[in-house]
């Protein structure tokens, strides 16, 4: 079993809907949907780029997916989060665009954020405590030859390459599409989600999501509102 630490908006939120229905599951019912009939796509291109995000769910990541560390258990990660929500506040992002991420498309901030990035860190250093270290194929899977020389540090620091001055805040929407469809797909995104770009985002909670098995579809566990209407930040 493996959790994560994610921001995903809320399950009746109009972007969690979209998301979901384009993506073919719901995660917080945990639960599959029916192939969308209005993407202009054949049923076999949308199912292949859709498979990697469509069983990790509709979230961006902020503590990548982790085995408990020995000594700990959901009870404990769970109260943990709960105690962080309570010493971080909401936030905005100024807006979100539909972007290339190599050959993936994401919803991504318009511009970098110093206080996502720092939210986005406070989270990785917070829950460490909590993650059991890498096994040597968890690691071989990353294939840590190719990463740049900070990612192999974070990889083996943090279980994961793309944190701190690396991470990128994105929802993605798809996994790899094909160099010849990429302007295609990314019009068919941009309209298909004109509705929540271009205006902030509220980063206003974090959710625990939970994957039974190596392999199985990610589910949402958990999910606690970070505090509203205060002056500060503060990333306990």
């Amino acid at each position: 079993m493996r959790y994560a630490i994610y921001f995903t908006p809320a399950k009746d939120d109009p972007l969690t809907q979209a998301a979901s229905l384009w993506l073919g599951r719901d995660a917080y019912e945990g639960r599959d949907l029916a192939v969308p009939t209005d993407t202009g796509l054949a049923e076999d291109e949308w199912r292949t780029i859709t498979a990697d995000p469509r069983r990790y769910a509709f979230h961006a990541t902020l503590k990548a997916p982790f085995a408990l560390a020995d000594g700990k258990n959901e009870a404990g990660l769970i109260a943990a989060v709960d105690a962080f929500a309570e010493t971080a506040d909401a936030f905005d992002v100024p807006e979100l665009v539909v972007a290339g991420l190599g050959p993936f498309f994401a919803l991504v901030p318009g511009a970098p954020d110093a206080t996502l990035q720092e939210f986005a860190g406070s989270i990785v250093e917070h829950f460490e405590p909590f993650r059991a270290p890498l096994s040597e194929s968890d690691i071989a899977r990353r294939k840590p030859e190719k990463l740049s020389e900070p990612q192999r540090n974070h990889l083996y620091r943090y279980g994961y390459p793309y944190v701190m001055e690396e991470f990128r805040f994105h929802m993605t929407l798809t996994g790899p599409v094909a160099e010849d469809r990429r302007h295609a797909i990314h019009t068919l995104l941009t309209e298909r989600f004109a509705a929540f770009t271009g205006k902030p985002r509220r980063i206003d909670a974090l959710t625990v999501f939970v994957e039974p098995q190596r392999g199985a579809p990610f589910s949402v566990l958990h999910r606690v509102p970070l505090k509203e209407n205060q002056d500060r930040r503060a990333f306990a």
